[in-house]
């Protein structure tokens, strides 16, 4: 919730980190995002097969990233630091992770090739997006998920555990534990568990 107290005190950073509305073009977020793509074009650089290396410019780029997680360059991100991967964690080739509200990605879960997961939201009104102002909703992913190939994961969405998102599919609601969902947008097509 936002007070008075807080336009004060809080940064720009620290308003998209909270969900704000903040200004993009902010020193501080300007700042940050080209240290995230020069850290970038490095980890996209460096090939998986020298793992050493590799695993280096991955915990540089993402250090919020458990030891046993793999992320398959090319990979796409904002800030880098705002991104949470747990153990096991597989996100293959040429994702985009658009992380200013934060992506939390839990235990064991895969995600396929092409996904995009978006956190940025810009205001509705055309008026309202011509400023440089947006607000940044967090995405969650739970433990032992799967990602189809090509989905797109919505700003604010949360995902339950042991979920399918079939491929292609664009997820805009909040996905309950246990599910296979698919389509554009996503809706849930079976139960997995009983």
């Amino acid at each position: 919730m936002n007070t008075w107290w807080n336009d004060a005190v809080m940064t720009n950073y620290e308003k998209m980190q909270a969900g704000e509305l903040s200004n993009y073009k902010d020193a501080e977020i300007v700042a940050r995002n080209s240290e995230c793509a020069r850290l970038m074009r490095a980890f996209n650089a460096t090939g998986i097969d020298v793992e050493d290396e590799w695993r280096k410019a991955l915990h540089a780029l993402i250090p919020n990233a458990h030891p046993t997680a793999v992320v398959k360059p090319p990979f796409i991100c904002d800030f880098g630091t705002e991104i949470f991967l747990d153990e096991d964690v597989f996100i293959n080739y040429n994702c985009t992770f658009l992380d200013g509200g934060g992506i939390r990605i839990g235990a064991r879960t895969l995600i396929a090739p092409d996904c995009k997961f978006y956190t940025p939201n810009h205001p509705i009104d055309y008026l309202e997006r011509r400023e440089p102002y947006e607000r940044s909703l967090g995405i969650a992913v739970g433990e032992d998920c799967w990602i189809g190939g090509g989905s797109v994961i919505c700003p604010g969405v949360t995902i339950g555990s042991r979920v399918v998102v079939a491929a292609g599919s664009v997820v805009v609601d909040d996905v309950p534990d246990d599910v296979l969902v698919a389509g554009n947008p996503a809706v849930i097509k079976r139960r997995l568990r009983t």
